[in-house]
């Protein structure tokens, strides 16, 4: 399935109205909805904040959630996304990773230039997208390009992850009850990587 520009463009607008209206109540819940459906990704993206710290894991969290978001409004009324597995992510990663070192003087590259051609080909509005917000807060110090540059290939492993589960190139799993593995306990760690308990994360609004 091909994500439109359209698709981008409307994912992009609803994440800047609700920044802009600081609407936590509707933020809390795509939190809470994505936990619910996928707490893989957010394991994938929340990963990052071990090895890179807070700023970075949020970053990272922030940009898979967008990917899911772009896909999610892709989908229209064709059902939920399939969950993204473990397997899936780990295959994806592999694959970006070799896509990545065909390419030539990659870390000499802006950030937001370090894709690679093959995956750009399968989704090319969604890393248009991602090249341009990218470039753009680092330009505006939203970020800073060190952030960037860590956060980019665990982005695109989301895109090329999604893009698979839908294409049926790999396997996700059908969307429907949360199995009890997949809860999470009030007073555990919530899974967006926050070091909070769910309880007082993404699970305050439960």
């Amino acid at each position: 399935m091909l994500v439109t520009t359209d698709s981008v463009e409307k994912t992009i607008g609803a994440f800047t109205r609700l920044d802009q209206k600081g609407d936590k109540k509707a933020m809390n819940k795509l939190a809470q909805r994505l936990q619910k459906e996928q707490p893989f990704l957010l394991q994938h993206a929340a990963a990052v904040r071990s090895e890179h710290g807070d700023a970075v894991g949020e970053a990272a969290v922030f940009y898979a959630t967008l990917v899911w978001a772009m896909f999610d409004r892709a989908q229209d009324n064709a059902g939920t996304l399939p969950r993204l597995t473990p397997q899936n992510l780990a295959d994806a990663d592999k694959i970006v990773t070799e896509e990545l070192g065909k390419l030539e003087g990659l870390t000499e590259k802006p950030v937001h230039e370090r894709v690679a051609p093959a995956l750009v080909a399968k989704q090319p509005h969604i890393y248009a997208k991602l090249a341009e917000l990218l470039s753009e807060d680092v330009k505006e110090n939203a970020m800073t390009a060190d952030t960037a540059a860590t956060i980019i290939k665990p982005t695109e492993v989301v895109i090329e992850a999604f893009d698979a589960a839908l294409s049926g190139a790999r396997p996700g799993e059908k969307q429907g009850t949360v199995v009890a593995s997949n809860k999470v306990g009030r007073n555990e760690p919530c899974p967006c990587g926050s070091g909070k308990k769910y309880k007082k994360c993404h699970g305050e609004a439960a």
